[in-house]
């Protein structure tokens, strides 16, 4: 246990969040994503894995030590219900509130269609399987910057 850090956050998880750079993606994943597969592929080559918790709490987690990239417009995107895109179910609107309250402001995420968003996910950094059982619990986030204190 260490302070000032979210108890959910492994050491895997944490090695990767460090070991990224800015512009690198992160997966969250619910547990019917295809997240071995698609992790093998990505710049970590394994799965990691937040067990027993929803994604919005996984977000949380995350979002408490990872910065969301500024320079580009949809920093989070999330995975799109097939044949109904615009529709945001309730998993997606709790991690939407994470965000929000990480970045402290409104800042809505993006949308990607399933198939693209597994293309996407190949070339991540990581991809990071939560105990989410719920439909469509899969995002993808962009890391930002820590700006340097003021002098």
């Amino acid at each position: 246990m260490l302070k000032s850090i979210d108890p959910i956050l492994n050491a895997d998880v944490l090695h990767a969040l460090r070991a990224m750079g800015h512009g690198d993606d992160l997966v969250i994943c619910d547990t019917n994503f295809p997240a071995d597969a698609v992790a093998r592929q990505t710049a970590l080559g394994r799965l990691l894995r937040i067990d027993g918790v929803a994604a919005g709490r996984a977000a949380r987690a995350i979002l408490s030590l990872l910065p969301l990239d500024s320079f580009v417009e949809k920093p989070a995107l999330r995975m799109e219900i097939v044949g109904q895109p615009d529709d945001i179910p309730a998993v997606q609107k709790e991690v939407q509130a994470e965000i929000d309250a990480a970045e402290g402001r409104s800042w809505p995420m993006g949308s990607i269609e399933r198939f693209a968003f597994y293309d996407l996910a190949k070339k991540a950094y990581c991809v990071v399987q939560t105990g989410e059982r719920r439909f469509y619990g899969c995002f993808i986030f962009k890391k930002g910057v820590i700006p340097p204190d003021a002098a």
